[in-house]
Formats: structure tokens, C-alpha cells, sequence
């Protein structure tokens, strides 16, 4: 029973605590008509989501889809404290301006995965900002410090002698106490926020609730550049407010051994599709064709399929073409020899008017897509007097010489 719902509702997903519990959960959830209460939090601590928050976003339909109640609990509270998870220091506190403008980008863009009609948005000030400094000295007696420190990130800390602030020790606490507001019945979240989760179960349990939630964790989606967690601070995201133009490109460079990780993760595309995409992968088959494939899937999600397949001629048009004449190629002149290829690289932009942040430099450094004399150069390249073609990105081809 529920071996369909379950199929669907397991795919990529990581920890499961428990298989059984929720199977219960889904019974008893038939019988009654009642649908389970399914809870993911967000702070807003920025104000564009992007792939990576769809990975969770996408679960989060799935149970949708299934019938269930979905809550997205916007951290309007929390997020003033900011999440410790995986910090090596305090994070900055953000005011609450800032989080509150945060929060409306948030309901806009999730409409484009979740039907927001029926989806409840809570917020947790709802219930923090009530609570009267009693009611915080009995949610703090529910768990120990010895426990708090179990986490890694404070178990580190503590050893090096660093800060840990004691609102950042009440942060898993009150994203447990959420749970216990909301009486969850499950609640999703990334590998990285276990802890937290299983607080939600800890703190169900302390507050007299009979049943706890069941947790599901989604793996952290690693970024353009393959190897860090996709963040915007990095400049190796996929914004969920990108043009197509741009999702599609920049989904056109991620390294060939995310190819699969990412249908999986960020597309509809079956189980059965997925083991032939591998096998013709295995086999030596272009990885560009999957990739393109895996771009416009996701842009035909965000906008349309008709707006996915003039993207990809657009691209086609413009990088596929062999016909680049270096003789067409603007001369840019540098009077200096250079150890820095990043001062190298946004010398050569600055003196074309072309703008990039030194983040995108950097992820394309990392990625080798900065090419000189058609070899990917690093951060640590030294470049001598002398005359170079050099390839930045897909887009831009310049012929430089540097002169003593």
C-alpha cells in the first residue's frame, strides 16, 4: 500500500526518519480525509531563491500534488537571528526591514513550483513575537547545552575558543518549536539541517504531542562550478528570477559529472529515463546533448517550452559557430606583465566596457572557462610579454598584447 505515493515521495532523498511513521501518517490521513500537515521553513535571509532552494521546493509539490497540506513557513523571526548551521563564526543579525522585504521576493518566486492557492504561508513571528520572556525560559528548558553542543559546527567552535552567541543556541529551538505550532506531520529540509529537524521531533514530543514528524532531507545541490553548495554569495547559482537567456547559458556550463545529479534533483524526467541518459553517457555519448536537454527542461518549468526551444537556437546560433575571424577581434594592449589572472582578466573586461563581478571571474577561473592561446588558465597563471588570444566565458573572445 501507498508503494506508488512513497516511489514518488523518496526519490533523492537522503535521510528518512521514519519510512514507517509516515506510512502510518498516510494511512490514517485516507481514513480521516485529513490531509498531513507538511512543513519546510526559509529564512529570508536574501532575496532571490535559486535552484538549489528548488530542490526542496519541488518535494515540497510532490506532497502537494499527493493532496497533503503544505506550510511555507517563512522565518521572519529566525531570520533575524540567522541560521548557525554550518557557520564558523556569528553570523550577522539582519534587521527587520530587511527580512521583511526578503520575504515578499519569496511568495512571487515560489509561485512559479507551487500552487500558492493552496499552500498556506505562515510566518513565525506570528507566535515568537507573543511569547512573553517566561514562555522563552520554559522553551529553553526543554533541551541541555550538553545536547546543543552535540552539533558540529558548535562542537567546533567551542574547541577553537570562537564566539558562539546564546541566540544562536535558541536558533534550533525555535525551528523545532515551529514544528510544535504547526503540529507537523513531516518536515523537509537540506542534509545540513538534521539537527534542527530532529529538534522539531524532540521538542513534539516534550510539548505533549502524541506523534512526532517524520523527517525527510534533501541533498545540497552543488553549484556551477561542481564543487561548492550553489549559493549566490559564490556566483555559482541559478537564479529562479534569471531570463532564460541566462538560465539556459549558464546551465550549458556545468561540469559533465552533474548532469544526472541535476535531472534527478531539478526535473520531472523518470526513473527510467534518467538510467538512459547514464547509459549514453557511459557509453561516450556528448554530454552537451544532455545538457542542452536538462536546460530546456528547466527553462520550459520557469517560462515556457516554446520560449526553451528558441533559447536553444539562439545558443546554438551564437556559440556553436566556427567562424569567429581573429581578424575582426578588437587589439586590447596591456603595458605590464601579469601574475594575477584575475587582475589580468578584469583589466581586459574594464579597457572593452564589459562588466563582470570579480565572483563570476572567479567561478570562471575555477571552471577553466578562461582560455588564453586555447588553455584554461587559473588564478596562479603568469602571463609574460607577448600576444594572446583570450577566450572569457562563451561570450567574449579578445586578442591581447602585453607589452614590458
Amino acid at each position: 500500500m501507498f508503494e506508488k505515493e512513497l516511489q514518488i515521495l523518496k526519490r533523492g532523498i537522503v535521510d528518512f526518519i521514519d519510512e514507517e511513521s509516515l506510512i502510518k501518517k498516510l494511512q490514517k490521513s485516507k481514513d480521516s480525509k485529513k490531509p498531513l500537515v507538511i512543513k519546510a521553513g526559509f529564512d529570508p535571509t536574501a532575496p532571490d531563491l535559486h535552484l538549489g532552494h528548488t530542490v526542496l521546493l519541488r518535494k515540497l509539490r510532490h506532497f502537494q500534488d499527493l493532496g497533503h497540506q503544505v506550510h511555507f513557513l517563512i522565518g521572519d523571526f529566525t531570520g533575524m537571528v540567522g541560521d548557525p548551521t554550518g557557520k564558523s563564526k556569528t553570523r550577522k543579525q539582519l534587521t527587520e526591514e530587511e527580512v521583511k522585504a526578503n520575504a515578499e521576493t519569496y511568495k512571487q518566486q515560489i509561485s512559479k513550483i507551487l500552487d500558492v492557492n493552496k499552500i498556506k504561508i505562515v510566518f513565525n513571528s506570528e507566535w515568537f513575537s507573543k511569547m512573553s520572556f517566561k514562555d522563552i525560559l520554559f522553551l529553553t528548558g526543554k533541551q541541555t547545552v550538553a545536547r546543543l553542543l552535540e552539533r558540529d559546527d558548535f562542537m567546533k567552535r567551542y574547541k577553537n575558543g570562537d564566539d558562539i552567541s546564546l541566540v544562536e543556541f535558541m536558533y534550533p529551538l525555535m525551528q523545532g518549536y515551529d514544528s510544535v505550532m504547526l503540529k507537523a506531520d513531516v518536515e523537509l529540509g537540506g542534509t545540513d539541517q538534521v539537527f534542527n529537524l530532529l529538534m522539531g521531533r524532540v521538542l513534539q514530543k516534550r510539548y505533549g504531542q502524541d506523534e512526532q514528524q517524520v523527517v525527510m532531507t534533501m541533498p545540497l545541490l552543488e553549484g556551477l562550478d561542481g564543487k561548492e553548495k550553489m549559493s549566490k554569495s559564490l556566483g555559482n547559482y541559478v537564479s529562479l528570477n534569471d531570463t532564460p537567456t541566462d538560465m539556459l547559458g549558464k546551465l550549458m556550463s556545468i561540469p559533465d559529472g552533474l548532469i544526472l545529479k541535476y535531472f534527478e534533483l531539478l526535473t520531472d524526467v523518470s526513473d527510467d529515463e534518467l538510467k538512459i541518459i547514464k547509459t549514453k553517457l557511459d557509453s561516450g555519448e556528448n554530454p552537451r546533448n544532455f545538457k542542452m536537454q536538462l536546460a530546456k527542461n528547466i527553462v520550459a518549468e520557469y517560462y515556457s517550452a516554446e520560449i526553451a526551444t528558441k533559447e536553444e537556437e539562439l545558443f546554438n546560433k551564437k556559440f556553436r559557430s566556427k567562424s569567429v575571424s581573429l581578424d575582426d577581434l578588437k587589439e586590447t594592449t596591456i603595458v605590464k606583465e601579469w601574475t594575477n589572472a584575475l587582475s589580468f582578466v578584469m583589466t581586459i573586461l574594464e579597457k572593452n566596457n564589459i562588466q563582470l563581478s570579480k565572483t563570476e571571474i572567479r567561478r570562471f577561473l575555477q571552471q577553466g572557462a578562461i582560455k588564453v592561446n586555447n588553455s584554461p588558465i587559473d588564478l596562479q597563471s603568469v602571463l609574460t610579454s607577448g600576444e594572446y588570444i583570450v577566450k572569457i566565458g562563451k561570450k567574449n573572445i579578445f586578442k591581447v598584447k602585453i607589452e614590458k
